[in-house]
């Protein structure tokens, strides 16, 4: 896929903006090819405002501009927009569905016998080039549509395939985890906050360090149990802070919140 290449996309919420902004800093795509529909005229607004392509009120106008359409609505919202648009879309068009918990079989169901169709569950840091998505293809969807999903996905981060009844998993883990690790940011920042340290301090410090353990994390290929206990001296400081984390719950609490997250979407893709 070249920097000429065209990808629209039906909905201009947060998801689209991420990977629109981060293919085009990609060069996967030039400004001027990105072409967004949105019923609500902000989104049109800030989709050409923030990545310097067009919009359009009309789903049909993105598909007689492009052959790559990615699906960036609601999930309840998902197989009723394909029916809409089902005579604009020919065996050309490869659409790519990141709408969460949405099975495949309902969304060419929504279209013809042939449609090629990849569903993806994608997170925001593909904004900065950092995202982690997992993809499944559709029943017509060719090795080459799945070749190019993965080079599109991780073209902004990290991306895997795997069989689609992973990927509710993948929506618990990767999917909704930035906001888990945000949470952790602001809740360390807090802490150094309550120990003395200035609030712009405590989040500089607080975010960089989950940005540095995870790197250590990705570059090292250590266990995270192995990365802990070289922090970890005995009778130390470290130890101390890990039983009250212990004594709270909070692993089986990241568990939990992962699994509850997987469910949620499980039950959206039921319709």
């Amino acid at each position: 896929m070249s920097a000429t290449a065209s990808i629209g996309f039906i909905g201009a919420g947060k998801m689209a903006l991420a990977l629109a902004q981060g293919w085009a800093r990609a060069g996967l795509v030039a400004a001027k090819d990105l072409v967004a529909s949105d019923v609500r005229e902000e989104g049109r607004r800030d989709f050409v405002r923030d990545t310097g392509g067009r919009a359009v009120a009309d789903n049909r106008e993105v598909f007689g501009a492009v052959e790559v359409v990615v699906l960036a609505v609601k999930p309840d919202q998902a197989v009723a927009v394909l029916e809409a648009v089902r005579t604009a879309v020919t065996e050309r068009h490869l659409i790519v569905s990141i709408a969460a918990g949405v099975v495949l079989a309902r969304l060419e169901a929504a279209l013809f016998d042939g449609a090629r169709v990849m569903r993806v569950m994608p997170n925001t840091p593909a904004m900065v080039g950092a995202s982690a998505s997992g993809f499944a293809r559709g029943r017509w969807a060719t090795s080459e549509d799945s070749s190019l999903t993965q080079r599109l996905f991780a073209a902004v981060g990290v991306a895997v395939e795997v069989p689609e009844k992973l990927l509710d998993a993948v929506t618990g883990l990767s999917g909704s985890g930035p906001a888990y690790v945000y949470q952790v940011i602001e809740a360390l920042s807090d802490g150094g906050v309550a120990a003395g340290l200035p609030r712009a301090i405590a989040m500089q410090l607080a975010a960089q360090t989950v940005f540095g353990a995870a790197k250590m994390a990705i570059e090292t290929g250590l266990h995270p149990g192995v990365l802990k206990d070289m922090v970890t001296s005995p009778g130390g400081t470290t130890i101390e802070g890990l039983h009250e984390l212990e004594k709270a719950a909070v692993r089986g609490a990241f568990m939990n919140a992962v699994r509850a997250s997987a469910d949620k979407a499980n039950r959206l893709g039921q319709g």
